[in-house]
């Protein structure tokens, strides 16, 4: 039975991945549309009945045939409404679906997915430390500088958070695998915004609603330590998104400053999720974008690789034969119908690569993974040698046949 250990992983990967993606749209398209209400709302006339009401701003809406007209209240309504939503479970499920996902395909393949012996040779259990222990870090960090006197200073914050997460990305690139290192510095962020959700927000509501049983006026500071937080959340999550779809783009985490590629991809997410923000609240400052625009198209050329040097004239019969080879070596393990690596149930990204019509077809993929990128084997698990690799180079500069 022990075979169907790797099929029964593939499904809970397949199942929590679905599960994890559903649940992040629901909170993030929570987080969004909460920050665009906030920074939308306009204030009512002085001396209306909303204003003795208490509303703070109100703003008119249409949206699939019909009209809404959401209003929000300086702290509280005078009477506590029968029915009150909570939006909790999003991002607790969100955050319990990703620790899932990171346990499955990461913790539980540490070897595989974790641990590049080029970069630092650990034990799985070594490896699975560090990335815990990098998200009790993060957030305790994190934590204690929002309630230090920096937490006051929303800018000087921001910085500060910036540094601590490239910092973050550095250290952990010096001992984990690129896309290992990259998947935990995203597992710290989303730690940092479900314990924003967990600790400080529905505590503070919580706080709000306990006030109006008793027949207290609530204290306002909650509503205002809650709304610095889930304006955090809102800052935080295009680079989160990045990090989750990172391990598709080998020539990210793969690049020798794979933490200062992480750092200014981060940077462009902030810059464009700045920019929305204030245009929600009236303001057009599209320098903000543009210098988004800026650093993604930076690095783009930064990271784009050298032409290839020119092949030598060889016999394509033989030149191909030692590629198939190589494939058989250091490629087939994963890359097969039935791979023979543990952990591997199918093929990753379904690419086949053990026959000689496969090889050809993938040769682009191949050449990019496996001698540009050097993102394959996985960890180098099967040891391809530099050699091998120039070989496959002058088999694909070559033309492939």
């Amino acid at each position: 039975m022990d075979y169907l250990i790797p099929y029964g992983l593939e499904w809970a990967n397949l199942l929590v991945r679905w599960l994890h993606l559903i649940t992040g749209i629901a909170w993030i398209g929570a987080s969004f549309y909460f920050v665009w209400l906030d920074n939308s709302i306009r204030p009512p006339a002085p001396g209306s009945e909303l204003a003795r009401k208490g509303v703070s701003g109100e703003l008119w809406a249409v949206h699939g045939g019909g009209f809404y007209n959401p209003q929000k209240y300086l702290v509280a309504p005078a009477a506590l409404p029968k029915e009150l939503h909570w939006f909790k479970w999003e991002a607790y499920t969100t955050w319990l679906s990703g620790i899932s996902l990171l346990t499955i395909v990461y913790w539980c393949n540490a070897q595989a997915m974790m641990v590049d012996k080029a970069v630092y040779d650990l034990t799985s259990w070594q490896a699975i430390g560090i990335g815990f222990g990098s998200l009790v870090l993060g957030w305790t960090v994190y934590d204690l500088l929002c309630r230090s006197p920096l937490g006051k200073h929303d800018g000087a914050l921001g910085l500060v958070m910036f540094g601590f997460l490239t910092g973050s990305a550095w250290l952990l690139s010096q001992f984990l695998s690129g896309r290992a290192a990259y998947i935990h510095v995203g597992a710290m962020i989303g730690t940092m915004m479900v314990g924003n959700v967990l600790m400080l927000i529905i505590p503070g509501q919580r706080k709000l609603v306990a006030a109006m049983l008793a027949g207290q006026a609530p204290d306002p500071i909650h509503g205002i330590k809650a709304k610095q937080r889930s304006v955090h959340n809102n800052y935080f999550t295009l680079p989160v998104l990045f990090i989750m779809i990172s391990n598709h783009y080998a020539m990210t985490y793969r690049h020798a400053q794979a933490w200062a590629v992480l750092a200014v991809i981060m940077a462009a997410g902030v810059l464009i999720r700045h920019f929305f923000n204030l245009r929600h609240k009236g303001r057009l400052a599209w320098q903000y974008p543009l210098a988004g625009a800026a650093l993604l198209l930076g690095l783009a050329v930064y990271l784009a690789p050298p032409a290839p040097a020119k092949a030598a004239v060889v016999d394509p019969v033989q030149q191909f034969a030692q590629v198939e080879q190589i494939m058989r070596q250091r490629c087939v393990s994963c890359h097969a119908e039935h791979p023979s690596q543990p952990g591997f149930a199918q093929a990753p990204a379904g690419v086949v690569l053990s026959d000689a019509t496969s090889i050809r077809q993938n040769a682009p993929r191949i050449y990019q993974q496996a001698v540009q990128l050097k993102a394959m084997p996985l960890a180098n698990l099967t040891q391809m040698s530099e050699a091998e690799r120039a070989i496959v180079a002058a088999w694909f500069t070559s033309g492939a046949r």
